[in-house]
């Protein structure tokens, strides 16, 4: 009988080597990989999300969670089925043009991914017609944009209207994230969501994506 507690457990200590060898007895046990990945590891990384978003984890923790589940996800993804690889919704996430700050970004899309969505980072510096012909490449249903300067947060609102010109408002939810950005901004330029760290960044697309 696996314990899924133990794993939860595991994650949240960010214990990479007891992660993958629970992820592996449970595979063992023929444990189906759709309850490893969302009663075992999700779990786990929700707990990590709500540490984050109360101060009771910091980054280079979250950053050592997300990691391990990241390695547990490889040893699970050759033996997923489409749906169990792609129930969260697909996101597109990069840092605005002008703006080449990245740290935040990869984590909210590291904590994205942990939380079941499949992720497409496109890096920084990045034009609002690239986030355009993304959404329409990746076929996107959550675009997440990021910015750490006070300088760059008009670009977002260009991004947001550049999507609105190309005709795919209606498609996709935007949420906007970054130290000086606020809910009060992102109502403003017209996002769907603001979010002020990582795990309530997560939160928030699993929300959107529902």
């Amino acid at each position: 009988m696996t314990d899924f507690n133990a794993m939860i457990n595991a994650l949240v200590s960010c214990d990479r080597d007891k992660s993958i060898e629970l992820v592996n007895a449970a595979l063992a046990d023929g444990i189906p990989v759709g309850d490893i990945l969302n009663q075992g590891l999700i779990a786990g990384m929700d707990i990590v999300g709500d540490k984050m978003e109360n101060g009771d984890m910091f980054i280079p923790e979250v950053l050592m969670a997300a990691k391990a589940m990241g390695e547990c996800v490889t040893i699970l993804k050759p033996l997923m089925s489409e749906d169990e690889g792609a129930r969260g919704g697909n996101v597109i996430i990069g840092t605005v043009k002008g703006d080449l700050h990245d740290i935040g970004k990869n984590l909210v899309g590291m904590m994205m991914e942990s939380a079941g969505m499949t992720v497409h980072n496109l890096g920084v510096d990045i034009a609002p017609e690239d986030f355009v012909a993304q959404i329409k490449e990746k076929d996107a249903q959550i675009v997440c944009l990021s910015a750490l300067l006070t300088t760059t947060m008009p670009m977002m609102k260009q991004t947001i209207d550049a999507i609105v010109e190309a005709d795919l408002r209606d498609q996709v939810k935007i949420m906007v994230g970054g130290a000086p950005v606020t809910q009060a901004f992102a109502d403003e330029i017209g996002a769907d969501g603001f979010a002020s760290d990582a795990g309530s960044a997560a939160k928030l697309g699993k929300t959107l994506s529902a």
